[in-house]
């Protein structure tokens, strides 16, 4: 019997949609829905190692949601999977205040990246990082990556060179040091940046997080 979770309303529904349909953008793969209690966390995959020659640094997105009741859920699913049940509700879940139910499909992926689990307690605060300059180098890569890798290229030398690209160390964290710039891609490319709201920074033990009221992103050299 297939799991259902209850959104709190549409605007909720709409909000999921739209990070699911931006992390679909970045890695067309999977996420990893968790829910304890009355909230759910929707993890998704931004940069993470695919080989034992692979440096790349772990990258996840991350973004909760309340729930109108309590559920048990850890799983890990298609992003088009969820998609499509989403596509499929009723026209009136999508204008209401009302709770909104949203089968979650059955389990049908492994990913390596969804073994590692963030700490959910610990973190200690490290300043602020301005929001702007998260978006510039975001950019900056991007348009090295683009210019770089020319059409057709193959997806081993694609994985290296958005390895090379995305693993370079961001500057101007203050004492959060070795952040990857795969995390401002992440925040950037996900929609966590707003230009009237500086980024928060945390850290737990090997462990990196870049916060905002939007999203965070989670970052694991």
């Amino acid at each position: 019997m297939s799991t259902t979770i209850s959104l709190s309303d549409s605007h909720a529904l709409s909000d999921l949609q739209v990070y699911l349909a931006r992390a679909a953008r970045v890695e067309d793969g999977s996420v990893r829905l968790i829910a304890a209690d009355t909230v759910l966390l929707v993890y998704s995959a931004v940069l993470y190692r695919r080989g034992l020659l692979d440096s790349s640094p772990t990258v996840l997105g991350l973004r909760t949601f309340g729930l109108t009741e309590p559920v048990v859920l850890n799983t890990v699913v298609t992003v088009r999977a969820v998609l499509d049940r989403i596509a499929h509700l009723p026209v009136s879940d999508r204008v209401t205040d009302a709770p909104v139910p949203v089968p979650v499909p059955f389990e049908t992926t492994t990913v390596s990246w969804a073994g590692i689990s963030p700490p959910r307690s610990g973190w200690e605060p490290r300043g602020h990082a301005d929001a702007a300059a998260l978006e510039a180098a975001a950019r900056a890569g991007i348009d090295e990556v683009a210019a770089v890798i020319p059409t057709g290229t193959g997806e081993q030398i694609v994985q290296r060179v958005r390895s090379e690209v995305w693993g370079r160390p961001l500057e101007g964290l203050g004492d959060l040091t070795g952040v990857p710039a795969g995390a401002a891609f992440a925040a950037f490319s996900l929609g966590f940046l707003s230009a009237d709201e500086p980024v928060r920074l945390f850290q737990a033990g090997s462990w990196m997080r870049l916060s905002t009221s939007r999203g965070h992103v989670l970052v694991k050299s």
